[in-house]
């Protein structure tokens, strides 16, 4: 039995033996001896007291464990805290010794193990938590004294069943503008990145339902770093295990088990400077590294083997004297900062000024995000493990010689057989000829990310040019993106090249064949390139005629990459088309091939009507046109939703089985409708083709408005509920 009483405390000269604990005040912690199965290496050390099995969030003699069950822990009359082995004497000491003071222990419900001056309750002469072990507590603190010292952090335990610390710590780098990062020894395995106001810009543990606060104090004498529970019912702690990985934990009283609610590294962009130096590693890309744009690859033959070491280096050195200019990312995670200089009282435009003057600095961003914005970060020379963030991450300026910021890159296909390699690059003075400059009149439409124009180059080439607008909510990331994907797919329903639109009324065959010619081109996409992509914004403007009108997909922006065994993926940020998207999509953010099946759907009744799903509005009915069709479908009267132009009567019951396949497509239920390989069969009339049932977003009789916008530009900041 304990000798000391259940309210926490040990004083002077008592002590606490083997199978003794001392209990926080409300029950939430115990100290005490434990082993790990072997009586003869004895720990003493704090953990939950009705948490099973034991888990231990912070061991004294971490290196020299008791070699038997005769040690003790015991409290010395001059304040200090020592271990004591039967055989060995001591092998721990808090060395925390004062004269005059009346010395008493307590075991805080925090999980902080305190020794304090009972004479004066604020004398703290030494506590558990300024001595971290693998877990890190809330009112824990990782904190510095940069004028003398200590450095406080975590250190991994040698293995799971010994204690001693291992090679890996977790810290907070204090050299240049601080960061979190996790190191091997002193090479750095990942990084969490810079303060930014709110979080570490690296770190993605901003969600709606957070569950503790988080806070950095940065002064020019210390910096400290912690977080508190915002739901004290709730149990989390971090944890270094003895392989380098920083898991967060959550205990559930309903399954009675630590739940890992995050995990760094998380991915493989979270290894540090994977993708070399001046380079930008994005997890949704394919390959996931790219040079940042105005750079090019060290070693083009490496690179292109996935060996990204050597990073990337600049096609056009800056011109310090005459002036260079800066290129903005967005959702970035920002670079290692150890090399960088900061200012906390300049705007960005003053950093943007204080950057140009220094012509080592290559970027520059702002301290903190809060109220809009403020103090200034600069970076000089390299750009080292950079990451985009599509949920969160900061705004970055990279800066590049004038003549980088006007290049645009357009995709030829060279060659019948395709090589997906083949990317060539135009000057922008080469652009602006080709298209004359930019005149309206070789405006050949408009998207969410601005004008396309078409152009004809000196060789005679007809070319289509996007040009992004101001005012777009895509960018620099969904280009690149666009041109990865159509620089690797080969396939005749796919565009290699925006071509050219021709205005011109096309008969019933060929509107079939170019219903046809999309679905394969989907079928390509989900199941036979050697990608599987979902493109995430089928609709009709995205479908493009070549001279002999045969249909390309266009428009890669908004495509992603699924794992071959993937099924579905779910984002916060809803992209893509009022009027194209399925429910699943719109209302919870779930993607996956059968959303691309839904917009195909759309485009089918389109074609066949002649109308946008978006435009229509059945004035009886109050229906738009999915529920028209299906109005009419359900009447048995399908043929009144063919175009007013003339069908023989040996084409009309091919048109109606188009339709048929076109409702099958754009069921409520992503489950019912039929895959693109399956599509295709039943276009052919090789398939038997099931009762489709009621479309999604099909506007019953009584509502009053329409549930699409008319508007058919691609958004991107569409939350999903």
């Amino acid at each position: 039995m304990p000798i000391y009483s259940i309210q926490n405390t040990l004083t002077s000269n008592q002590f606490i033996q083997y199978n003794d604990t001392l209990v926080s005040a409300a029950g939430t912690f115990e100290a005490g001896f434990f082993n790990f199965g072997d009586p003869q290496r004895q720990y003493f050390g704090i953990w939950y007291k009705n948490i099973s099995p034991r888990t231990i969030v912070w061991v004294a003699n971490r290196n020299t464990p008791a070699q038997n069950s005769t040690a003790m822990m015991k409290l010395a009359d001059q304040g200090s805290l020592v271990l004591l082995d039967g055989s060995k004497g001591i092998i721990w000491n808090s060395n925390s010794s004062r004269i005059g003071v009346k010395p008493v222990v307590q075991l805080l419900d925090s999980g902080n193990l305190v020794l304090k001056d009972a004479n004066s309750a604020k004398n703290i002469l030494w506590e558990s938590f300024d001595y971290p072990d693998n877990t890190f507590l809330a009112g824990m603190q990782l904190k510095s004294n940069l004028v003398t010292g200590p450095y406080r952090y975590l250190t991994s335990w040698r293995s799971l069943e010994d204690p001693a610390p291992g090679e890996f710590s977790y810290k907070i780098d204090t050299h240049g503008y601080p960061q979190q990062v996790t190191s091997k020894g002193a090479t750095i395995l990942y990084r969490a990145g810079s303060w930014n106001g709110i979080l570490f810009t690296g770190v993605s543990w901003l969600r709606k339902n957070r569950i503790s606060n988080f806070s950095f104090v940065f002064t020019d004498k210390e910096l400290s770093y912690q977080y508190e529970s915002l739901n004290n019912s709730i149990i989390t702690r971090l944890v270094l295990d003895p392989y380098g990985t920083s898991q967060r934990f959550i205990w559930s009283d309903r399954t009675q088990v630590w739940e890992s609610i995050s995990s760094r590294p998380e991915d493989q962009c979270d290894v540090y400077a994977l993708c070399g130096i001046n380079s930008n590693c994005n997890i949704n890309a394919f390959p996931i590294c790219e040079c940042l744009e105005g750079f090019m690859p060290k070693f083009q033959t490496k690179w292109k083997s996935s060996n990204w070491s050597d990073g990337c280096v600049r096609k056009t050195h800056l011109n310090c004297l005459h002036g260079d200019g800066f290129l903005k990312y967005t959702n970035m995670k920002l670079p290692d900062t150890s090399s960088s200089w900061f200012d906390n009282s300049l705007s960005l435009e003053e950093c943007k000024r204080t950057c140009l003057k220094n012509c080592s600095c290559t970027a520059y961003a702002n301290l903190d995000v809060r109220d809009g914005g403020s103090g200034c970060l600069v970076w000089f020379d390299n750009i080292v493990d950079m990451r985009i963030h599509p949920d969160q991450g900061q705004d970055i300026y990279i800066r590049l010689a004038f003549s980088e910021l006007g290049y645009i890159k357009t995709l030829f296909n060279k060659n019948e057989k395709g090589d997906g390699d083949l990317v060539t690059i135009f000057d922008f003075s080469a652009i602006t000829t080709a298209t004359n400059n930019f005149s309206n009149r070789n405006k050949l439409g408009e998207g969410g990310f601005g004008p396309v124009y078409k152009g004809i180059m000196v060789d005679g080439q007809e070319i289509a040019v996007k040009r992004l607008s101001k005012t777009s909510g895509q960018g620099i990331e969904e280009f690149k993106n666009e041109v990865k994907l159509m620089a690797t797919l080969q396939h005749r329903n796919l565009a290699k090249l925006i071509d050219t639109k021709r205005s011109k009324l096309l008969d019933w065959t060929k509107r079939l064949e170019i219903i046809d010619g999309i679905a394969r081109g989907l079928l390509y996409l989900h199941q036979d390139s050697r990608l599987r992509i979902v493109h995430r914004d089928v609709k009709t403007s995205n479908i493009l005629l070549d001279i002999d009108m045969v249909p390309k997909i266009s428009d890669f922006g908004l495509a992603r990459l699924f794992m071959r065994d993937q099924a579905e993926a779910n984002t916060n940020t809803v992209t893509g088309t009022h009027g194209y998207m399925p429910p699943e999509y719109a209302v919870h953010g779930s993607f996956s091939i059968k959303s691309d099946v839904f917009s195909f759907g759309v485009v089918v009744l389109e074609i066949i009507s002649g109308w946008k799903n978006s435009r229509f509005c059945d004035p009886q009915h109050r229906l738009d046109l999915l529920g028209h069709a299906w109005r009419l479908w359900m009447e048995e009267r399908p043929e009144e939703l063919i175009a007013d132009i003339l069908c023989d009567e040996a084409i009309c019951p091919e048109i109606i089985r188009f339709i048929h396949v076109g409702l099958l497509c754009v069921q409520q239920l992503p489950e019912n409708r039929p895959n693109m390989s399956s599509v295709v069969l039943m276009l052919k009339g090789e398939k038997l083709l099931p009762e489709p049932s009621e479309p999604g977003f099909y506007t019953g009789r009584n509502n009053n408005s329409s549930e699409f916008s008319i508007n058919e530009a691609t958004i991107s900041l569409l939350e999903a509920r």
